[in-house]
């Protein structure tokens, strides 16, 4: 049975879709925080470089940005800007600078309003830009919880601690369970080893399950027939001529 034009079209167009959104999405975003960047800080930078070369060589003010603008001089304070990010990040590296750091953001969530949004933010923030998943998680195992008879997907970080498993007599795993579709939030529990099921699966194949909700499965995880269940629906879609 032959398909029609809008089927085909809607089918083609998403499949279209989904092939060039990311590699949109990430040309957009890199241009939205380039754009930020100078915005937000090479403008600045880019005034005050005007205003010490006024000063300092006694040009007239409407002459220097008139001079600026002709010359795309603005370059000058987003290369200025990326520097000086470079120059608060081997700042906050330093032991006084990372003290400084902390002191002020102690101060930020205190405010009324900024606590409710920084400490979103920070944690979305340093979970793509800081964090090494391979680093920070070791293994992905399966875990019933929060009940018997429910599997939920764990990341394990570290042994259980030292006073828990000298109560118990038992050795202990602490998991990560992170939640849906945001994997920087979730729970953190300490279970037995022999109550975890080790997945053969790597970190990025984990985040991806759980930020999709579930709908990325890794492959080598897919049931039986399951695979060939898709390819044959894939062949029924298939417009197909009518005899002659």
């Amino acid at each position: 049975m032959a398909t029609s034009f809008g089927s085909d079209f809607r089918r083609s167009f998403s499949r279209g879709l989904a092939a060039i959104l990311p590699t949109v999405l990430t040309v957009a975003i890199i241009g939205w925080l380039i754009q930020a960047i100078h915005s937000y800080i090479g403008q600045y930078i880019s005034a005050g470089t005007r205003w010490l070369i006024g000063r300092f060589w006694k040009v007239d003010a409407t002459t220097l940005q008139e001079a600026w603008r002709h010359y795309q001089l603005d370059i000058l304070g987003f290369v200025l800007a990326i520097i000086l990010v470079y120059i608060l990040g081997r700042m906050v590296a330093s032991l006084l600078g990372r003290s400084v750091w902390r002191s002020l953001e102690g101060f930020l969530i205190r405010l009324p309003l900024i606590k409710q949004i920084y400490p979103t933010i920070k944690q979305v923030t340093d979970f793509l830009i800081l964090s090494d998943p391979k680093v920070e998680f070791s293994r992905v195992v399966a875990v019933e919880y929060p009940r018997k008879g429910l599997w939920s997907m764990g990341l394990v970080t570290n042994p259980g601690m030292r006073s828990i498993q000298k109560q118990s007599n038992v050795g202990l795993l602490t998991v990560f369970i992170p939640s849906s579709p945001t994997p920087v939030t979730g729970y953190t529990i300490t279970v037995r080893r022999d109550e975890v099921i080790d997945l053969p699966i790597d970190i990025d194949e984990a985040l991806r399950f759980v930020i999709s909700g579930g709908v990325i499965l890794p492959s080598t995880e897919a049931m039986e027939g399951q695979v060939t269940d898709r390819l044959t629906e894939d062949i029924q879609r298939l417009p197909t001529r009518s005899a002659p």
